[in-house]
């Protein structure tokens, strides 16, 4: 078989739009020689920004899809396009009117404007019971909050919505003319109870109607056909509409004593179930337990992610590449902590700032070059991971055995290193663009081009090389009690 077969012209593509916060990817991908491949279709970037009505901070969702849209043209010039799926962050969301007209924009969850709204849904329903209800992890983005903010502050154009669209369920509605809510994106909102069904009580706290959303498709579920001249034929198909559902779904994954680490913007980091842990102990770690594909669980930690490093290299004005990890691995170790999700970092004007009073405020040095912050973010992420793990073993009451670093984290290999060293497990990292693949295999188990879950997960194992870690030296004692000094969760209730 050759090593690198090539796209087949004539033979059958699936097209995923892979949206993520910085930027978005249309990926074609192809089964040749029992091999998946890839091809980059589009990329472009993404991003969110003052909106000149609201002044709410709000994606360009009209651009969104016209990019999605020229990213399946250029698909279909490569080979024939039998499916098209999208998948994106999860939260965020757009609404219609009764002719099906957006009301309002696509407002970003870094929007200030849910502050303190955790609290006031507190008032009404108390936070044990939400949790019990949904076993989702209390964030001040979730979908609830937003929505409670929208009640409190802009009431009439609430009142104007009949129905609510995440962001891929809106993009699919443009694509097909089918309107669907997914069910692993409609878990991230904090309405949907773990049965999969809509709590109209957290419904009515967010101030919102229970007719805004129907019951939630499954991932997998074919949607329509696709709207664009010359492309008629092509199966609009609802994928994991989660970004890391789909990256879950394209990890190759040996048994289930492996962890996964989605590695991004956000870092994700939990283990596949096919129950749900909600429980007081869940509740106090503050773990999700979010939507997967065939109704599985991802019981996983929400971590702000390399959100830290992207801005810090921004305002640097340098790359986050080999270089600038190497310079920061130079630097002096566990000299500056902070922790990742503390809500300063959400959106800072100035991350350099908000991380040097951090270390200010907890009597620590304070970083000064490139090197010294990307350090400090790649050291406090570990860390991070190093908490995450020893909770997971705690729920499951066995140990991990590997850790799974999939996205474009995975190719950081300074932080990879660092996360095998902090958790003291094996890292295999890799594939970078498991959410792309993700959704191209939910796409090929729908139409029927693979048979399940384990013969996609076959096949990416098969197709993608991993790159090895293995943990050296251990974390100082003295250094983890410092970290959890700075990291104890704030438990909502």
């Amino acid at each position: 078989m050759p090593r690198n077969p090539e796209f087949l012209t004539q033979s059958p593509c699936f097209v995923a739009a892979d949206l993520g916060a910085g930027s978005g990817r249309v990926m074609a991908g192809q089964i040749v020689q029992e091999r998946l491949l890839l091809r980059e279709a589009h990329r472009f970037p993404n991003g969110f920004a003052p909106d000149p009505a609201s002044g709410s901070l709000c994606w360009a969702i009209d651009e969104i899809e016209a990019q999605v849209r020229w990213g399946i043209a250029q698909a279909a010039a490569l080979a024939p396009v039998a499916g098209v799926g999208v998948d994106s962050w999860g939260v965020d969301f757009v609404l219609l009117d009764a002719s099906l007209r957006r009301v309002g924009g696509a407002v970003c969850y870094r929007d200030s404007r849910t502050e303190g709204m955790i609290e006031r849904l507190c008032q009404r329903l108390p936070a044990a019971e939400i949790y019990r209800r949904t076993g989702i992890q209390f964030q001040p983005f979730n979908t609830i909050c937003q929505l409670a903010a929208l009640a409190a502050r802009e009431p009439a154009l609430l009142a104007q919505a009949t129905r609510l669209l995440m962001i891929p369920d809106y993009l699919h509605f443009r694509l097909s003319g089918v309107m669907a809510n997914e069910y692993t994106n409609a878990t991230t909102t904090q309405l949907l109870n773990t049965k999969g069904l809509w709590e109209r009580d957290l419904l009515a706290a967010a101030g919102a109607q229970p007719t805004l959303m129907e019951p939630p498709v499954a991932a997998g579920t074919v949607l329509g056909q696709l709207r664009m001249d010359g492309l008629a034929a092509v199966k609009v198909v609802a994928p994991a509409t989660h970004d890391t559902a789909s990256a879950v779904v394209g990890t190759p994954f040996a048994d289930e004593s492996e962890a996964f680490l989605s590695s991004g913007t956000w870092s994700l980091m939990g283990m596949e179930s096919l129950m749900p842990f909600a429980s007081e102990q869940a509740r106090q770690m503050n773990f999700s337990n979010e939507g997967g594909f065939q109704r599985r669980f991802r019981v996983l930690k929400n971590i702000m992610g390399l959100w830290l490093l992207q801005r810090v290299s921004q305002e640097f004005g340098v790359a986050i590449d080999d270089a600038l990890l190497k310079a920061a691995a130079q630097t002096t170790p566990w000299r500056s902590l902070v922790n990742p999700d503390d809500a300063r970092f959400l959106n800072p004007p100035s991350m350099r700032q908000a991380i040097t009073e951090f270390c200010r405020e907890t009597q620590q040095p304070e970083p000064v070059s490139a090197a010294e912050f990307a350090r400090c973010a790649c050291e406090s992420l570990a860390l991070c991971y190093r908490q995450v793990k020893e909770n997971l073993e705690s729920l499951r009451g066995a140990p991990l055995t590997r850790i799974r670093i999939v996205g474009g984290g995975s190719k950081n290999r300074f932080l990879n290193q660092l996360c095998a060293n902090a958790c003291q497990l094996p890292v295999s990292a890799g594939p970078v663009e498991a959410s792309a693949l993700g959704n191209l295999c939910a796409q090929m188990i729908a139409l029927g081009v693979l048979a399940n879950l384990a013969e996609a997960r076959a096949l990416v194992r098969r197709s993608f090389e991993c790159v090895e870690f293995q943990p050296r030296e251990e974390i100082p004692n003295s250094v983890l009690q410092r970290f959890k000094g700075y990291a104890a969760d704030p438990i909502v209730g």
